[in-house]
């Protein structure tokens, strides 16, 4: 998942994800894009996040197993409409996001501004609306898992994802095994590690995968 982007087969039709976001409270807040853009920076997508326009930006993947680290970034720092558009894009992709053309981009904007009133800010839309909506409805359940986080929740799930143990953690932080084991049930450490296996294999019945688009 490391790189700097896929590349798609020349002249086939590939079955895409494409993410519109818009930042929330624009107006009222700073401007949360660059810094936000940096962050998914480790992400290999098929074409790179970039600013759209004003406080948006896009993406397009073709890889399921990019989304679940996608999403999470976002609703960890819940200041976004997310919209997800499954489809065709027409071939060949332009080299920027913003540039490009088909169902996948029609759907993603169908799908952030609905997002703007929908839970946890997040739709997903596609031809393939049942496997679309199963998709949606396990990004709602996680992104509710995420929601009851705390900052100490937080700490203990990224040393988690560095593959320490509870006990290195635990070491690191300053702190029991067992504190930590506490902390790591209360912040659903388990659960939220199901959760992003299942959001990946949803968005395999959804995109072509890495056998369409590989790195």
């Amino acid at each position: 998942m490391y790189g700097r982007h896929q590349t798609e087969t020349e002249g086939a039709a590939v079955t895409v994800a494409v993410l519109t976001v818009d930042q929330r409270g624009s107006r009222t807040s700073v401007d949360r894009i660059p810094a936000t853009l940096a962050a998914l920076e480790r992400v290999v997508l098929l074409r790179p996040f970039e600013r759209t326009a004003g406080d948006e930006f896009q993406g397009v993947l073709a890889d399921p197993a990019a989304l679940a680290p996608v999403v999470e970034v976002l609703l960890r720092e819940d200041a976004w409409n997310i919209g997800i558009g499954v489809g065709e894009v027409e071939q060949p992709l332009p080299p920027h996001a913003r540039a490009g053309r088909g169902a996948a981009y029609l759907h993603a904007r169908d799908a952030v501004t609905s997002a703007k009133h929908s839970p946890w800010h997040l739709r997903v839309a596609g031809d393939a609306t049942p496997a679309a909506r199963a998709l949606e409805t396990t990004l709602w359940l996680w992104a509710a898992v995420l929601a009851r986080r705390t900052a100490r929740g937080w700490e203990v799930a990224d040393l988690v994802d560095e593959g320490l143990s509870y006990d290195e953690a635990g070491q690191r932080i300053g702190i029991s095994q067992s504190a930590v084991s506490q902390r790591a049930q209360a912040a659903g450490i388990v659960e939220g590690r199901r959760a992003r296996e299942l959001v990946t294999h949803l968005a395999s019945a959804l995109v072509d995968g890495t056998d369409r688009a590989t790195p």
